[in-house]
């Protein structure tokens, strides 16, 4: 987290626009809540919304409505991808295009220290999104998507997986979240470009291979079941 923060707080400051970074706490049990305080005598602009654990899709969904910029970034707090990348997502919304998100597949795009098994996961996974849910992505799963603020607003209070019903969970819990915004995105018209970014592998990821993989499944065919159902009308 001290990297990481030091690292956008460097890049911001070579911005001219205003900015505000939004740290949302998981539910941890280590001194992220006591660092990112640090942080916050130091920068007003820096602040910390302290969730209990509900994974990472209530996390981000708590970020994105509480941010009131213009535009709104989430990111991996690990900077998989780095944050200066945001650069080439801001220029497709100041185009005129809803949502921006980062891929780690298509020309330009960088995969860096990655398993050649997670790579194959990552494929298997996209296949089976683009057959059940949403088509036209080679990458719906990167963790890294710029959203005018009013559709961030409009798509994150409808969505369902992981929304105010989202209860308290155990463990590490990676999900398809992203699957669901979009499909929510095209379905009410929204403009989504893909833009090819660096990616960093984590050797620290707390995925795990088979149950997450398998949750992820399960939230694809629920996005759909959903949509059968009347939820996203």
């Amino acid at each position: 987290m001290p990297g990481s923060l030091e690292k956008v707080l460097a890049f911001l400051q070579t911005k001219d626009y205003p900015a505000e970074v939004i740290v949302v706490d998981d539910g941890s049990t280590d001194n992220t809540v006591g660092i990112v305080e640090g942080f916050m005598v130091r920068y007003p602009f820096v602040s910390i919304i302290k969730n209990d654990h509900r994974g990472k899709g209530y996390a981000v969904r708590t970020g994105m409505l509480a941010a009131r910029g213009s535009y709104v970034l989430f990111s991996d707090a690990d900077l998989a991808t780095p944050i200066d990348e945001v650069d080439r997502l801001l220029t497709f919304l100041e185009e005129g295009y809803d949502i921006a998100i980062g891929s780690r597949e298509g020309l330009g795009a960088q995969r860096i220290d990655e398993p050649g098994y997670r790579h194959l996961m990552g494929r298997v996974f996209n296949l089976l999104v683009r057959l059940v849910a949403v088509g036209g992505f080679q990458d719906t799963q990167c963790g890294f998507k710029c959203f005018r603020r009013e559709v961030a607003q409009d798509l994150f209070r409808r969505v369902q997986l992981y929304g105010d019903q989202a209860g308290p969970v155990k463990g590490g819990m990676v999900t398809g979240f992203d699957v669901e915004v979009l499909f929510l995105a095209l379905k009410r018209g929204y403009k989504v470009k893909e833009v090819p970014v660096q990616w960093h592998y984590g050797a620290n990821t707390k995925v795990n291979p088979l149950l997450d993989s398998a949750r992820m499944f399960m939230d694809v065919l629920r996005v759909r079941l959903n949509d059968w159902r009347g939820r996203y009308d």
